[in-house]
């Protein structure tokens, strides 16, 4: 049907609108749409991840770089990454919520950078430190101060059972409460804990090399300065950067840097696949926002543990009867009335 050149269509109602109008509209909501995708990119927290060195350079920088892209795009927040310390303005820091420094070494940054820093700190920034970053500005006090503690040495890489001390902080309520993991451990030049809330020390008993006895700090956060700062000694190794617990710590101390910035991330089910090997089946689970979760699978009366952490949890379950089946998931975090659930056909042949 046609009337004065232009076609008509039916719009979402049923409605016969022209075409050069029907054009227009969709026109103005793809703008609408565009707008609305880059206001919520504008709300999301960001940060800058900053690799620079002048000392040691680590050979695990670039996985541990696409490590932390990688939980920033599970969990809801953008990541750019820089070795550039020109970075460090006031403009340009005022575009995230926490800088972390990863593996850095030396004397990064200027006087002039410095001093933006400490802006963005005092005006409640986040900062997290990992690795070396306590490796990092010796003869700056006040990043002394916002780390807690300077390196001092490591033995070698090996083996060693960590302690969580405070299970319920984001960075380490996933953890087992002895956490034995392989890293590059540190001893600092000075204790810590006077000045910092610590989240686990080091068993000196259990390794070769500790030297700063019983109490032996290797990761903490505390409030400083106006900002926030949280450390991890760990990280030393391309194995840690696709260590389930370990980047569930690492995000973490993450959250924990951007918490004043940011409104959490609303608690769901994202995705969940199931793969059947032979009568079992193997679910993934990617989730958001439920950092502390706890998961069971289900199939059936059959239960199995969900292992989640870092917003991706697994599980298999044991042999299955033939036939039509349906696996349920469940994530839940009593503390936050947290419940998530789910669920997905399949055929045990």
């Amino acid at each position: 049907m046609q009337s004065g050149g232009d076609s008509e269509r039916c719009d979402h109602a049923g409605t016969i609108v022209p075409m050069k109008r029907a054009i227009a509209l969709l026109a103005t909501c793809l703008a609408l749409s565009a707008l609305d995708a880059a206001s919520a990119a504008a709300a999301a927290p960001h940060i800058l991840v900053f690799t620079k060195t002048t000392g040691f350079r680590h050979a695990s920088i670039p996985a541990a770089i696409q490590a932390v892209r990688d939980l920033g795009a599970h969990n809801g927040f953008a990541v750019d990454a820089t070795e550039d310390s020109s970075d460090f303005t006031d403009d340009n820091l005022k575009r995230y919520d926490a800088v972390v420094f990863l593996m850095t070494t030396g004397d990064v940054l200027s006087d002039a950078q410095q001093t933006a820093f400490q802006r963005f700190i005092r005006a409640g920034g986040g900062w997290v430190g990992v690795h070396s970053a306590a490796d990092t500005e010796y003869d700056w006090p006040w990043y002394g101060n916002l780390i807690g503690a300077y390196f001092k040495d490591h033995p070698a890489i090996q083996s060693a059972v960590l302690d969580v001390a405070d299970p319920r902080d984001r960075s380490t309520s996933g953890l087992p409460a002895k956490w034995m993991r392989t890293d590059e451990w540190y001893n600092f030049q000075s204790n810590p804990r006077s000045a910092v809330h610590v989240l686990a020390t080091i068993e000196e008993s259990s390794y070769d090399g500790g030297e700063m006895g019983a109490d032996h700090p290797i990761a903490w956060w505390h409030d400083y300065d106006g900002g926030r700062a949280w450390y991890t000694a760990g990280g030393h190794t391309d194995e840690a950067w696709s260590e389930p617990l370990f980047l569930a710590h690492v995000l973490g101390g993450i959250q924990y840097a951007i918490e004043t910035h940011a409104e959490p991330a609303a608690a769901k089910i994202d995705s969940l696949t199931a793969k059947l090997h032979g009568r079992r089946v193997a679910v993934t689970v990617h989730y958001t926002g439920c950092n502390a979760c706890r998961g069971t699978l289900r199939v059936g009366t059959a239960t199995s543990t969900l292992r989640a952490v870092g917003g991706i949890a697994t599980a298999t379950s044991g042999v299955l009867p033939r036939g039509h089946r349906r696996v349920y998931v469940v994530l839940t975090d009593a503390a936050a009335g947290v419940k998530l659930t789910a669920s997905r056909p399949i055929v045990v042949r």
